[in-house]
């Protein structure tokens, strides 16, 4: 392989990379003030608060911005590398164009995904983020996430961000679990967290699978020799070749911004709510039409929750009830009971306002905990089927959740400007090493234009279906194993020195994430 040509080809002509520059440049400056004046016009408007919640409030934000950025030039860099290494595009001209890509998949993303992994955190934590313990938890499991992902990206490892960031949030549950033996509410819910560990576990070995199968389905039904021949020099592939993988580039840039754009979104909304209580525990978007609806859609809820609690008599505590739920997943009459009286309460606390805006700030966290408890209890009935509510009482109840999520799960428009910003800035500084390990250490021989084009195929399909269904995957671990797999199809042999490297990265990443954010943990519970 000619490494000073792949030099030239990663450096790209001082012209371009200044044009870049200064066009992202332009799009940084706009974003910076709009993001400023959205978040000056929040504060503004909320009531004023301690100079110190303030200043928490700006550390906490620059840490999880932090760790976007680190995903940027860490798992970003793994759709860049096959157009780079095909000579598609000049490599300066690439990373503006997939951190343009990633922006505007960040901005278009649906926030499922988001809210997905914080459901991971203990409900007590979730419930308590504004209270010291919230604030210990939001800057362990983001040091820790950023410390283990520069330290593979030093290496040169394309370790995942997202199983960084959930074997974080694991460890702080952990840690939350120990120093509250026997409180339910303190534990991690074990269950959630094999449903996305299993979505991390099998997307490598999809991307390696699919990737092989593609490479060899083009091999036998596209005669075009081009499309198997490695790069000559500097000169770029043949124009639809070209136009395909700048395409999947593309793809892969859109999918990465929308699917790990996301983690950094849900644990900002937990830090505002924490913070700005006042400004961002509901959604003050929400309309006083749409609250109306709320209010006449939370009654019919609360008379069919009452046809499934079986005459079950009022709870003494239901919150205390729908927490056992949410964590035993086991349903009584009783949890049908409580989950009636607090649909009835919030239905009353927001019947009396015009819109979600008018709720008092005393009252806002009551009637966010409320909302979040109910949303989580309606979720896990659907999801294990139990109670079986017949169609049309489903739907109602569905319609509700709904709702709910819209006036708690939601995330301003400036918040996913900030993550893309992140992101793309990160995409544009530390993408050498990650592009190198792709592009020149995991084949024996250059990597083919079919070869690109079929792993970023896989890795665009993979992880846009992920988004989807609310799945958080790895961009880096899918792309990785697609070029593995498109490598193996192709028989261009593997360089098994870095195949053991990245395996060992993915071994050790949970374990290492878990422990580093459980004793972060443990030491600031102790500071704050």
């Amino acid at each position: 392989m000619n490494s000073t040509v792949l030099s030239g080809n990663l450096a790209g002509s001082p012209r371009n990379r200044w044009v870049s520059l200064a066009v992202f440049g332009g799009l940084l400056l706009a974003a910076l003030a709009y993001v400023g004046s959205q978040l000056g016009h929040d504060l503004n408007d909320a009531p004023a608060s301690p100079v110190f919640q303030y200043v928490l409030l700006g550390v906490a934000l620059l840490i999880a911005l932090g760790f976007e950025f680190v995903n940027g030039f860490h798992d970003t860099a793994n759709a860049v590398a096959t157009v780079i290494y095909t000579r598609s595009l000049p490599a300066s001209f690439a990373v503006v164009w997939s951190g343009g890509w990633n922006f505007l998949g960040v901005l278009l993303s649906s926030g499922a995904v988001a809210y997905a992994v914080l459901q991971l955190l203990p409900i007590a934590l979730v419930l308590n983020v504004g209270s010291s313990v919230g604030f210990a938890m939001v800057f362990a499991l983001l040091i820790a996430a950023i410390l283990w992902n520069l330290g593979t990206w030093y290496l040169g490892l394309p370790s995942s961000s997202s199983h960084t960031l959930i074997g974080s949030i694991i460890g702080v549950g952990l840690m939350n679990q120990m120093m509250h033996a026997g409180d339910a509410n303190a534990a991690v819910d074990w269950s959630q967290a094999w449903s996305v560990g299993k979505s991390l576990l099998v997307s490598p070995l999809v991307g390696f699978g699919l990737a092989f199968a593609l490479l060899m389905l083009l091999k036998a039904l596209v005669r075009a020799p081009e499309l198997y021949a490695e790069p000559h020099g500097d000169k770029p592939p043949p124009f639809w070749v070209r136009c395909l993988l700048i395409l999947t580039c593309t793809g892969v840039s859109f999918a990465h911004g929308s699917n790990d754009g996301q983690k950094g979104m849900g644990l900002i909304m937990l830090i505002l709510i924490g913070t700005v209580p006042s400004a961002y525990a509901l959604n003050k978007a929400v309309t006083p039409g749409e609250t109306q609806t709320f209010v006449s859609v939370a009654h019919h809820a609360s008379e069919t929750l009452a046809r499934y609690a079986n005459g079950a008599a009022p709870v003494a505590s239901p919150r205390t009830e729908i927490e056992r739920y949410i964590q035993s997943h086991q349903a009584t009459p009783a949890t049908l009971a409580a989950l009636q009286q607090i649909t009835d309460s919030i239905g009353e606390q927001v019947g009396h306002r015009t819109t979600l805006a008018d709720v008092p700030q005393h009252e806002l966290n009551n009637v966010r905990s409320s909302m979040y408890l109910s949303s989580e209890a309606l979720r896990l009935m659907a999801k294990n089927g139990q109670p079986a509510f017949s169609a049309d009482d489903k739907a109602v109840l569905d319609n509700y959740h709904g709702l709910l999520d819209k006036a708690t799960k939601f995330i301003p428009t400036w918040v996913k400007v900030a993550v893309a910003i992140a992101l793309g800035l990160g995409t544009m500084v530390g993408w050498r090493r990650i592009v190198r390990t792709v592009g020149e250490r995991i084949g024996k021989q250059h990597l083919t234009y079919a070869q690109g084009a079929s792993a970023e195929v896989v890795a665009m399909l993979t992880i846009g279906a992920a988004d989807r269904f609310g799945l958080p995957v790895s961009t880096t671990h899918v792309l990785s194993s697609g070029v593995a797999g498109a490598m193996v199809a192709n028989g261009s042999g593997l360089q098994w020195a870095t195949v053991r490297s990245m395996l060992m990265a993915w071994v050790l990443t949970l374990p290492v994430s878990i422990v580093l954010a459980a004793a972060l943990f443990w030491l600031l519970r102790h500071v704050f």
